[in-house]
């Protein structure tokens, strides 16, 4: 396998596609770049928080596709490394997460705090500390 050219791009599962991206926009200021619709309604889109791509789609438990909220917990924690850690918590609050610890400097050199979205997965805030 070359690795010239390899892009990670992850998919969070949810209940409900279009309402996370909602959120994804208004707590971390996501751009969608993809949405795509089925008859039924199942959803999957593309978003982006910065140079950081990926997958929001509906849970499909067919192949073995299931949220967080389905699960009972997520195996999984998503690092936001972004410059101001504290307004960036905040702002994800305001949209809706719930705060699971506050943002603080931690021991081990980074300012952090985690969050979990209304859909079960958990965001670590941080940035280095210097």
């Amino acid at each position: 396998m070359s690795t010239s050219r390899i892009t990670f791009l992850p998919t969070l599962s949810v209940r409900n596609c279009l309402g996370a991206v909602d959120f994804y926009k208004h707590a971390f200021n996501a751009v969608e770049l993809m949405r795509n619709v089925s008859p039924d309604g199942e959803a999957v889109a593309e978003i982006a928080i910065g140079d950081c791509h990926f997958i929001v789609a509906d849970e499909a438990p067919t192949y073995g596709n299931y949220s967080p909220e389905t699960l009972g917990g997520t195996t999984i924690r998503m690092g936001l490394q972004v410059e101001d850690p504290d307004a960036v918590a905040r702002q994800a609050v305001h949209a809706g997460a719930r705060e699971v610890y506050p943002v603080a400097d931690q021991s081990y050199g980074y300012r952090l705090g985690r969050v979990v979205d209304p859909f079960g997965h958990h965001w670590e805030i941080f940035k280095p500390l210097k």
